[in-house]
């Protein structure tokens, strides 16, 4: 989940969409912009991800992050 800046989350969800971990990623109403729903074998490689790259996107302030265990 991402907070973005006024009149980004469009831009940046398909940024987010690119990523290689990424399964889908939407603009959404509500307490934040985006729902981003990533994969990976190693939770490292999702840690990796939001705290590098997700970051790295222009008006991407906050966000919130929760890891299914099964």
């Amino acid at each position: 989940m991402a907070i973005t800046a006024s009149g980004t989350s469009e831009d940046a969800c398909a940024a987010i969409n690119d990523f290689e971990y990424v399964r889908e990623a939407h603009v959404i109403a509500g307490d934040y912009d985006i729902m981003i729903e990533m994969e990976s074998d190693e939770v490292y490689d999702l840690l990796h991800t939001v705290s590098t790259e997700l970051q790295s996107i222009e008006g991407v302030g906050s966000t919130r992050t929760y890891i299914a265990l099964q």
